[in-house]
């Protein structure tokens, strides 16, 4: 079974609130890579349905950076729009979505800033994130503990013009050109899509590590240029 049939047959199963969806999820997490896929496209899909909301308005630009980001197999379509109807329709509020997905990936946080990023990929698909968004995405990141400084690290690479390259690669502009080179380096190493991959992000979210190492790149150029590196 596909990794978008076994979410679609999850959500069969489910009559009522979200906080039912992720309590049958739960019992997925740990118990391999392919479960924590299942466990973190739930979560995508999920916190996307209720962001989606947060502008008061649901954009095609919007519609089509959700499906673009998932690269959703030809046939699957109905599968995702199962679980993201089912998210959207449920009376809970984003705070307990957040908080479930938070209590799945306890020993995980690195997933969590994949989710966040995802958000974020979403979001700013139609040019800009709004206020409203924004909002929702700092309080999200507040319940995954994500710091701020990783919160300001991760919004920035989404900025789509005129990003602060300090703030994307996480390091202050007094940063000796070593401590840049390293933290550039470390990053990289971090963003591959092979680790996300082994953390449970499943393959079809490479897009997520995609877009990380093109604004990590083109940071680490800027900064390079400007320091002569």
């Amino acid at each position: 079974m596909s990794l978008w049939s076994t979410l679609a047959a999850v959500a069969s199963a489910i009559q009522s609130s979200g906080a039912q969806l992720f309590d049958r999820i739960a019992s997925l997490v740990g118990g391999g890579e392919a479960r924590n896929s299942v466990a973190f496209s739930a979560a995508m899909i999920a916190l996307s349905a209720k962001m989606a909301k947060a502008d008061g308005v649901v954009t095609t630009d919007e519609e089509i950076a959700f499906f673009g980001l998932f690269d959703i197999p030809p046939g699957e379509e109905r599968n995702v729009a199962r679980v993201f109807n089912l998210a959207k329709q449920d009376v809970a509020g984003f705070e307990t979505y957040a908080r479930r997905i938070a209590g799945l990936f306890t020993e995980q946080p690195e997933t969590l800033i994949d989710i966040l990023d995802g958000l974020f990929h979403i979001a700013k698909a139609d040019g800009y994130v709004h206020e409203a968004e924004l909002v929702y995405l700092e309080r999200v990141a507040e319940i995954f503990s994500i710091e701020d400084r990783c919160f300001q690290q991760i919004r920035a690479r989404h900025v789509i013009e005129g990003a602060d390259p300090y703030k994307v690669l996480g390091v202050e502009p007094s940063a000796s050109d070593e401590e840049v080179k390293r933290r550039y380096r470390r990053q990289v190493a971090e963003s591959h899509p092979d680790r996300l991959i082994a953390r449970g992000v499943p393959e079809e979210f490479v897009r997520i590590a995609n877009d990380r190492m093109a604004a990590l790149n083109e940071a680490w150029r800027k900064v390079a240029l400007e320091r002569g590196l």
